[in-house]
């Protein structure tokens, strides 16, 4: 694969390495690890569904 064709890291836009594809470096891993655990990237859906045993819908 050519330096024109080599895929880029979504965080920074460098080239992405093969150790931590898709990022570039473990650091742009971990900063897109901590934009889903902080609710900065969604998945976009219907409303989830509340946990089981909240209360609602429990069978005794």
């Amino acid at each position: 694969m050519s330096k024109a064709n080599a895929a880029r890291c979504p965080i920074c836009g460098q080239p992405s390495d093969p150790r931590t594809d898709p990022f570039c470096s473990a650091r742009c891993r971990q900063v897109d690890l901590s934009r889903w655990l902080n609710e900065v990237y969604v998945i976009p859906g219907d409303e989830s569904l509340p946990p089981a045993g909240s209360g609602e819908n429990d069978e005794d």
